[in-house]
């Protein structure tokens, strides 16, 4: 087969997005084995190029950067090189515009589109609400569709990112607390959330709670507070839920994120 060519626990000082589709790291890259994840990733040499392949193909593709699919068995080799990794929720509107540049289940990046994207991209901006303007980026870059306009969103649903913002991991999550703390019917709450996003509520939820987990991590927080800040049982609980979502440990973000922009002087691992 032929291969085509995270602050603290609420990320305090981040403004997110309406709908925060992205998980960003940087750092050290590692060799995987063959494996699959939800999350759509975005893998970017910072220099030099790493090699990713299928499980349809024993041979090994060399390229500056790779995008993967979801649910796709792939594994990427970027052992000794300092890489750009960034997640995509495949039903976020970032998601679905970046599926139309997938004409293979990877898809491999020149070192030009490597380079226009990792100039001066930090991971703390590109899951900021510039990240947005990253992401269309991107997308423009890889072939992708056009991302969607902006929609109108409900006051009672800005009502209520705001309150998810500073809720703290214990309390009721449930859509009857949810609707109730913004003054609709929980039918009500679900549709104008979804049409006001264009998610439903509850991957919404899920993806907040990785970027909060996220954000504890990479500031050293241990894993079991990091868990429960995030909404977790324990920390078991989370491991197994990132390597499902993303096909990563949460100890490995730690290494990961740093403070100096990417594509600027940043040397190599």
């Amino acid at each position: 087969m032929r291969l085509t060519s995270i602050s603290g626990p609420a990320l305090p000082q981040v403004e997110l997005p309406l709908w925060p589709p992205i998980l960003a790291t940087r750092g050290a890259g590692s060799r995987s084995a063959l494996h699959a994840h939800h999350a759509m990733h975005l893998v970017l040499c910072l220099d030099g190029t790493l090699r990713a392949r299928t499980r349809s193909t024993a041979r090994w593709a060399f390229a500056a950067g790779v995008l993967t699919a979801p649910n796709v068995l792939h594994a990427i080799d970027a052992e000794g090189i300092e890489i750009l990794l960034v997640f995509f929720d495949p039903q976020s509107d970032a998601g679905e515009s970046l599926l139309p540049a997938l004409q293979e289940p990877v898809r491999l990046l020149s070192s030009r589109e490597r380079d226009a994207l990792v100039r001066n991209a930090q991971p703390e901006k590109i899951m900021s609400t510039d990240g947005i303007e990253w992401t269309r980026q991107v997308v423009a870059t890889l072939g992708g569709a056009p991302i969607a306009s902006r929609r109108y969103v409900h006051p009672r649903v800005r009502k209520l990112l705001r309150i998810l913002r500073t809720m703290p991991a214990d309390e009721d999550r449930s859509l009857v607390a949810l609707a109730r703390a913004v003054g609709l019917s929980p039918s009500r709450l679900m549709h104008s959330f979804t049409t006001s996003i264009g998610i439903p509520l509850r991957p919404y939820l899920a993806w907040l709670k990785f970027q909060r987990a996220a954000g504890a991590i990479v500031t050293g927080t241990p894993l079991g507070r990091a868990a429960h800040a995030a909404g977790f049982a324990d920390a078991a609980h989370m491991a197994r839920t990132f390597r499902r979502m993303f096909g990563v440990s949460p100890s490995s973000l730690r290494q990961r994120l740093t403070h100096q922009p990417v594509g600027s002087s940043a040397p190599t691992a």
